[in-house]
C-alpha cells in the first residue's frame, strides 16, 4: 500500500489482502476512511472504497465491489463479482454469493443467505424524473434463492424464504415462502423453518 493508502485504510490483525485488490479507493468524501476488522480475506480484483466500515472475519471472492457508505457486520462473505453498491447496511453472519447485487438504501439483517445472482432493486421507475430511490429491507434469518429479484421498498420478513427465480413485488410476512413471478406467499414448509445456520 502507498503512504496515502496507509492514511485512509485501517485493518485489524491477521488480514490477508491480495496484491491485486484495491482497498481505500477514494469515495469522493474528504477524510473518509476504510475500516476493516480482524481476520479479513480480500481476494484479487476486489475493490473496497473509503467511507466503508467492515467488522471481523470479512471475506470476499474475486472481483467483488464494496462502495462508499457501506457498513458491514462480522462474519460476512461477499462472493466473486458481487456488488455492494454503497450507502447500505449489512448485519453479521451474512453470505452474499457470486454475482449478488445490493443497491443503495438496502438494509440486510443478521444470518441472511443471498444465493447466486440474487438482485435487490431500489428504483421504482428507472431513470424517470419522478422516481426516487426506495431501499428494500431483508430481515434476519432470511434465505433468498439464486436469481431471485426483490423490488424497491419491499420488506422480506424475518425467517422467510424467497425461492430461486422469484420476483418479489410486495412485502413478505415473517416465516413465509415467496415463490413465483410475481411471487405469491405460501406457508413455510417444515424443512425451511428454524432460521439459518451461517455462524
Amino acid at each position: 500500500m502507498s503512504e496515502h493508502d496507509l492514511q485512509t485504510v485501517r485493518t485489524g490483525v491477521q488480514c490477508d489482502i491480495a496484491e491485486t485488490a484495491v482497498v481505500g479507493e477514494p469515495s469522493g468524501k474528504s477524510d473518509a476512511k476504510t475500516l476493516i476488522g480482524d481476520d479479513a480475506t480480500i481476494r484479487g480484483g476486489t475493490i473496497v472504497y473509503t467511507d466503508v466500515v467492515i467488522g471481523d472475519d470479512f471475506s470476499t471472492g474475486h472481483h467483488a465491489l464494496v462502495r462508499g457508505g457501506t457498513t458491514v457486520g462480522d462474519d460476512v462473505l461477499v462472493g466473486s463479482h458481487a456488488v455492494l453498491d454503497g450507502d447500505l447496511e449489512i448485519g453479521s453472519h451474512v453470505s452474499c454469493q457470486t454475482g449478488v447485487y445490493l443497491p443503495p438504501e438496502t438494509t440486510v439483517g443478521d444470518n441472511v443467505f443471498l444465493g447466486p445472482h440474487a438482485v435487490v432493486t431500489n428504483d421504482p421507475y428507472p431513470v424517470r424524473p419522478t422516481s426516487e430511490l426506495v431501499g428494500a429491507t431483508i430481515e434476519s434469518d432470511v434465505s433468498v434463492g439464486a436469481n431471485a429479484t426483490i423490488l424497491p421498498g419491499v420488506t422480506v420478513g424475518e425467517g422467510s424464504f424467497v425461492a430461486a427465480g422469484a420476483v418479489v413485488t410486495e412485502d413478505v410476512p415473517a416465516e413465509t415462502l415467496a415463490v413465483g413471478s410475481p411471487a405469491s406467499h405460501e406457508p413455510l414448509p417444515e424443512e425451511l423453518q428454524g432460521g439459518n445456520r451461517l455462524r
